[in-house]
């Protein structure tokens, strides 16, 4: 957890935990209170800020993925994926990122 923001691969773990925080309560939390309550509060403010993580996270995916050499069609594609998949970034984050932060 002391690497998290001191490699790129740490900040972009956090960016998709994040990113993947945001993207279930707008899906758990905010559609619903905005479609069944008719209540669009929580999306107002929330989706503002999962389309900044969402755009960081692939700003980061591209950057650490250059940076780390990734084969696009073995591993960037799928670290890509992640972040429009609910739990994906999670999924990511525990089979490929924790360990190409461990190669570092």
């Amino acid at each position: 957890m002391n690497q998290l923001f001191t490699t790129q691969v740490g900040r972009l773990r956090l960016v998709g935990y994040l990113e993947g925080i945001s993207l279930l309560t707008l899906i758990l939390i905010a559609i619903p209170l905005k479609y069944y309550f008719d209540d669009p509060r929580l999306v107002q403010r929330i989706g503002p800020i999962h389309g900044a993580l969402f755009l960081l996270y692939i700003i980061f995916t591209v950057s650490v993925g250059v940076e780390e050499k990734w084969k696009f069609q073995k591993t960037t594609w799928k670290v890509l994926l992640a972040c429009i998949v609910p739990f994906g970034t999670f999924y990511i984050d525990r089979h490929i990122l924790k360990n190409a932060e461990r190669q570092q």
